[in-house]
């Protein structure tokens, strides 16, 4: 039997988009479920198989703050941001390492995670921009844990604790979307130079050493324009909101705004340019 199309059944064109096109962030809450699907997909992922698990969230860190300790801390003699006991050295680097690693993995995961994902681009349509973002958003469970360990290190430290600490839900946030800004632009870009993949490894490395996270922002002259141009690395920002949060040292106040400011810029334009490339992906990937 054949049919055909009635005369008052809307005839829908689906075309690649063109142009500068608006973003359209709300198709990102229709499809809110399979966000949470992917994100939850990642994890077990990462995790499967694991003879350790969600061990290697706690690990990681711990065997950063360890190494650090020794050859910075007691090697190296760095102290703690002014007004924090030497003794705080590991908490304080510890406090540190949390964001950054957050950073790092949630930078990494995205800026790869279209091509790793190409059966779904070529298969199916939902708005592109959730594969970086759920892949981003995965690293929080890390976060999570390492984040206990933190609190545990804090009472052994006898680290008094204060309603500064509310902070650190919009400086998490503020380091989530510092990583999904730059990811948006690498993942756009590794869809067309591969060699985009073959970076990020260094470029995560590199990052975590010109952050202050082994070392205090009080390193870098206040007098001049120095500690302004530091401030451009958004992750000095969030770091120095944590350390200050955490244990009252120095506030990070235009540092933060400065940060806050960069992450911006790199999110809207990371935001249009992903939208702009979304057309290519199926057929580059």
């Amino acid at each position: 039997m054949v049919t055909t199309r009635s005369e008052h059944a809307p005839l829908i064109y689906l075309r690649p988009a063109r142009g500068w096109i608006p973003l359209n962030l709300s198709a990102l809450w229709a499809y809110r479920e399979l966000i949470y699907f992917l994100t939850w997909r990642d994890i077990k992922v990462r995790y499967k198989q694991a003879v350790l698990g969600i061990g290697w969230a706690v690990l990681q860190p711990v065997f950063h703050m360890v190494i650090f300790t020794i050859i910075f801390g007691r090697l190296a003699g760095l102290k703690p941001d002014a007004g924090i006991p030497a003794n705080l050295y590991p908490v304080f680097s510890f406090a540190a390492l949390l964001p950054m690693q957050l950073f790092q993995g949630a930078l990494q995961r995205a800026s790869i995670s279209l091509v790793q994902n190409a059966n779904l681009l070529t298969k199916v349509y939902f708005p592109r921009l959730i594969i970086p973002l759920s892949a981003a958003a995965a690293g929080l469970v890390d976060f999570f844990f390492a984040f206990l360990v933190l609190v545990g290190l804090m009472l052994y430290y006898r680290v008094p604790f204060s309603w500064n600490l509310l902070w650190l839900l919009p400086l998490v946030l503020l380091a989530l979307l510092a990583a999904l800004a730059v990811g948006l632009w690498l993942s756009a870009l590794n869809v067309q130079y591969r060699d985009v993949q073959q970076m990020v490894p260094f470029l995560v490395q590199a990052w975590m050493y010109v952050s202050p996270v082994a070392y205090s922002i009080d390193v870098i002259p206040a007098q001049g324009p120095w500690r302004m141009i530091y401030a451009l690395n958004p992750m000095a920002g969030v770091i120095q909101g944590f350390r200050w949060a955490l244990f009252g040292a120095n506030p990070p106040d235009r540092i933060l705004w400065v940060s806050v400011g960069v992450v911006a810029v790199l999110l809207v334009s990371g935001l249009y340019y992903f939208r702009h490339m979304e057309r290519t992906f199926a057929d580059m990937v």
